[in-house]
């Protein structure tokens, strides 16, 4: 990037005077609110759905019964959850006929990208005259894309403007019937294949004579070395390799829970309330593959956990910020408001958190939602402690 591919804009702006300010403050408490009150409904429905989905975990270990023998059909079995590992077969290869591609997998997926303008912009704010300036520097540069990039909204679209189309799709296409064993696969099972790799292009042809192939790409292009916008690469990769292609390389093996309904596995429904519709790459036991599931509970558990202790803070932060607004004429005191400010939001967002997820619990684990409620307290307790008292002052 430089020369003629970057260029300066700067705008001025009148500075926004006390009831501009207070008025945006104003309408920044207002999505505070609506924030604040939504990371109740987040962290209270994650600590029922955490427990929900522990419950049928342990709930399906203790019923799952395990398949020796993948090429025979128990009709003994037929309605319970089942436990079974084999390798993946398909009834008839996937093929691209627009590239002379095919390949007896799960999925196929082709990839296209194309070579476009891309538009970066900096941007920085200063003082001048009691007005505030903003200079913003836009950058432009020629990148592979997966998705159209719009040229009508760069600052400057002359000589960076890109097709409003691509001529080639990209598209995953997706095999009918798929087996382990006598067993047929359900669409919530097929669609947990997701372990794509790079399929190598070396030993085709190029399918026609406006594309080049180079390496494991096929270029809509008159020189792929040198690109121009506009031009084309595809690429594919697939995922799980059926038993019957052993050029490729050697057929995925896949571990399933479900329930065995005649000849399909489908989902089971347990007592607890969730489903169990289990898919993972390898030959595990029904242990590891229910640990891995307590392991994944876990941290959707933990993750949404933070999700909802940030949605607090940010609440918080917003529903406080006409405090600082009020003050924002004395730089001294305003520095020290934000810092209390944000001092404020991070303990009570932490103190009501851990009050909503022992609430949560309360039902269904009284001992720790009352060792949870007490941890709460903690913080405030710090805070008084650290507190001077008036004689000290």
């Amino acid at each position: 990037m430089g020369g003629k591919n970057e260029h300066v804009r700067i705008t001025t702006e009148h500075k926004p005077g006390f009831l501009e300010r207070l008025s945006e403050t104003s309408g920044g408490m207002l999505v505070g609110l609506a924030t604040f009150a939504l990371s109740f409904y987040i962290l209270f429905t994650n600590e029922g759905r955490t427990l929900k989905t522990a419950s049928s975990l342990a709930e399906g270990l203790s019923l799952v019964v395990p398949i020796d023998n993948i090429q025979v059909i128990s009709h003994e079995n037929d309605k319970k959850l089942v436990h079974l590992s084999g390798i993946l077969r398909t009834s008839k290869p996937l093929y691209d006929p627009s590239y002379g591609l095919s390949i007896r997998a799960v999925k196929l997926k082709r990839q296209v990208e194309m070579y476009q303008w891309v538009e970066y912009e900096e941007s920085k704010e200063y003082e001048e005259n009691g007005k505030v300036n903003k200079e913003t520097k836009y950058s432009y540069n020629t990148e592979w894309k997966s998705e159209v990039v719009n040229s009508r909204n760069f600052d400057r679209e002359i000589g960076h403007k890109n097709p409003s189309a691509m001529a080639v799709e990209s598209f995953t296409a997706i095999a009918s019937d798929v087996q382990v064993g006598k067993f047929f696969l359900s669409r919530g099972l097929i669609e947990k294949i997701n372990n794509f790799k790079q399929m190598s292009l070396s030993k085709l042809e190029d399918p026609h004579a406006d594309v080049i192939r180079s390496g494991d790409y096929f270029f809509h292009s008159e020189n792929p070395r040198r690109p121009e916008v506009g031009d084309l690469r595809v690429s594919f990769s697939y995922a799980g390799l059926s038993e019957d292609l052993s050029r490729t390389g050697p057929p995925d093996m896949v571990t399933i829970v479900a329930r065995q309904q005649e000849d399909h596995l489908v989902p089971y429904q347990t007592k607890s309330g969730d489903v169990l519709n289990i898919l993972y790459p390898g030959e595990l036991t029904a242990e590891e593959v229910f640990q891995k599931e307590h392991e994944s509970n876990s941290m959707k558990t933990w993750g949404l956990r933070a999700a909802g202790w940030l949605s607090m803070f940010l609440g918080i932060s917003l529903m406080t910020r006409i405090i600082y607004t009020l003050v924002d004429w004395f730089p001294v005191v305003r520095d020290l408001v934000d810092i209390g400010l944000k001092g404020f939001a991070f303990c009570l967002a932490t103190c009501l958190s851990l009050l909503t997820i022992s609430v949560g619990w309360f039902f269904y684990r009284p001992f720790w939602a009352i060792s949870i409620g007490l941890l709460a307290v903690i913080p405030i307790l710090i805070a008084r402690s650290q507190v001077p008292s008036k004689k000290q002052q």
